[in-house]
């Protein structure tokens, strides 16, 4: 029998033919990695470029983003961490890591179902030309039907007026809960209000439309039709991160130098 008819040989080959396919697949991973990170940034400043609908299709990336600033913020205090760089913060990993901040949320206080909040997140600011705040926008995530919906909403400088919502990762149902990304759906969130007069977090998804007539219409948005669970979460994860566990206490802080900046009233 000749040497390479035996099953020694035939298993040679196959451990031979497996161990260079495993170099070839981690070599072509390794050289992709940076591309793919690349990537991913870009996608991330296409949808926080989209919120502010400042996105063209085929537009420089690079360019467009130099307009925004990230910077990073204390939750508890509503104030900005400078020590913190942006660049190079997963506030996402941050949450589940005591050592910088994260903690678990309490079963009855978790009402986004993301189980951890970090002590600092990422906010984007867009400044007018005189270097005045325009609009800041935050990061926001929950639990919708099938998925953790990641998004953001921006907010004007008054701190209390949604400019717009966009969410660029979940996995609802298309036609349904997957609506959350249908234009239509999310230009209904441009200028609503966010709180009320005693401060309490008031915007809100209603079934069956909006009644243009009703005084609370300023709070509320179409909820997703046939998609109850997923409104649900939306509204859950919007009421969270509106919260003084979430954002309140840093659109406090906007709101009272946005005040501070105006000029006085005639009169």
């Amino acid at each position: 029998m000749a040497a390479k008819d035996t099953k020694a040989y035939a298993l040679w080959v196959a451990f031979t033919l497996c161990l260079v396919c495993s170099v070839l697949v981690s070599a072509a991973a390794i050289a992709l990695r940076p591309v793919q990170q690349t990537a991913k940034l870009d996608d991330k400043r296409k949808n926080i470029l989209r919120v502010v609908d400042m996105y063209e299709p085929g537009m420089n990336i690079d360019e467009a983003f130099r307009k925004i600033t990230p910077k990073v913020v204390d939750l508890d205090s509503g104030e900005i961490n400078e020590a913190i760089d942006p660049a190079g913060y997963d506030q996402y990993a941050a949450a589940k890591d005591p050592a910088q901040g994260g903690k678990p949320i309490a079963g009855d206080d978790d009402i986004a179902k993301i189980k951890f909040r970090p002590r600092y997140a990422t906010v984007y600011f867009l400044y007018n030309e005189d270097g005045s705040v325009r609009t800041v926008i935050l990061p926001i995530n929950g639990y919708g039907l099938w998925s953790t919906l990641y998004g953001f909403l921006a907010v004007q400088a008054d701190g209390n007026t949604v400019v717009g919502i966009n969410f660029y990762q979940h996995a609802e149902t298309p036609g349904l809960g997957g609506e959350v990304d249908n234009p239509n759906w999310k230009r209904m969130w441009a200028g609503k209000s966010i709180y009320d007069a005693n401060g309490q977090v008031a915007l809100h998804l209603v079934k069956g439309g909006v009644n243009a007539d009703s005084p609370d219409a300023r709070f509320q948005v179409d909820a997703l039709a046939g998609a109850t669970l997923t409104s649900n979460g939306v509204g859950n994860l919007v009421k969270y991160w509106l919260s003084d566990a979430g954002f309140k206490p840093f659109l406090r802080n906007i709101a009272r130098q946005h005040a501070a900046a105006a000029p006085p009233a005639e009169g």
